[in-house]
């Protein structure tokens, strides 16, 4: 899985246990909608400045949404 992937898998994850929008999260990191939906895609990738944007609007540390899930978070989450 390249680090692409990774961020998409963990942008999604995390929009979605905070009960957030694509639509919600775009708007609070002023991005488009289209462009975050592209990111969960793994269709674009994301500049360390939108990464930045993105991990702030989700209150995380930006290196968080490029950490693999740990087995034991996939088990919490089945």
């Amino acid at each position: 899985m390249d680090i692409k992937e990774i961020m998409a898998l963990s942008l999604r994850r995390k929009h979605h246990d905070l009960q957030m929008t694509q639509e919600e999260l775009a708007e609070r990191a002023g991005l488009s909608a289209c462009y975050v939906g592209a990111i969960e895609r793994g269709d674009v990738s994301a500049s360390v400045t939108v990464l930045g944007q993105i991990a702030e609007a989700l209150g995380v540390d930006p290196g968080d949404l490029l950490k693999k899930a740990s087995p034991l978070s996939k088990s919490k989450a089945a």
